[in-house]
């Protein structure tokens, strides 16, 4: 699946205010500074299309982008990060109130990509986030990001520690992708992933 173009339609504050729930859509989410608006940028081909920044908790809002809007079309959502950001722990509780009422309740959100820095072993934030998408019935991947910014030992060690956590409770894990922003690695595999995806819409 190609990415022919990519636009941005909405930002946004509640449920109630996304745009019609009319085509396949794909959030992505992470803890704050995981590198998620250059993922972003580097599957639409657009160097600015999600703003980057070196602050924890840029994102702040849902923000929609619509893919390919005159064939296949689907959204591709910017949620904001969950964990550490520098805003109050009210302003915190708020957004993560609105995700989590985003998640359950977008009819047209077929899977959530959770990204996750490769760098890192499996840390409590990621693993409570994932166990409750399981636990509530939303569809995800682990997508681990800066992958390029690791070894490869030091990666598989990483995925080895999510993936004993995870089963602690699960039967199977999810799909899991590997991911850099810098070199493109995983692209085409993500843009299959959800082109596939599409077809059972």
């Amino acid at each position: 699946m190609e990415i022919k173009e990519a636009e941005f339609v909405s930002s946004v504050i509640s449920i109630a205010q996304c745009p019609p729930p009319d085509k396949p859509e794909y959030a992505f989410i992470g803890r704050s500074n995981v590198g998620k608006s250059s993922l972003i940028n580097m599957l639409t081909s657009r160097k600015g299309l999600a703003k980057t920044s070196s602050s924890p908790g840029k994102t702040q809002t849902i923000n929609h982008f619509i893919i390919n809007k005159d064939s296949d079309a689907w959204y591709l959502v910017d949620l904001p990060g969950y964990g550490y950001a520098k805003v109050s722990k009210v302003q915190r509780a708020k957004w993560e109130e609105f995700i989590r009422s985003y998640l359950k309740r977008r009819e047209n959100l077929l899977c959530v990509f959770v990204l996750l820095d490769a760098r890192h072993e499996a840390l409590k934030p990621d693993l409570e986030f994932m166990r409750w998408l399981g636990e509530t019935g939303i569809p995800f991947v682990m997508l681990f990001t800066k992958s390029d910014k690791v070894s490869a030992p030091a990666m598989e060690r990483n995925f080895k520690a999510y993936s004993e956590k995870m089963l602690e409770d699960w039967e199977n894990l999810p799909q899991a992708f590997f991911s850099s922003a810098e070199t493109g690695k995983s692209k085409t595999e993500i843009l299959e992933f959800i082109g596939k995806t599409n077809l059972v819409y």
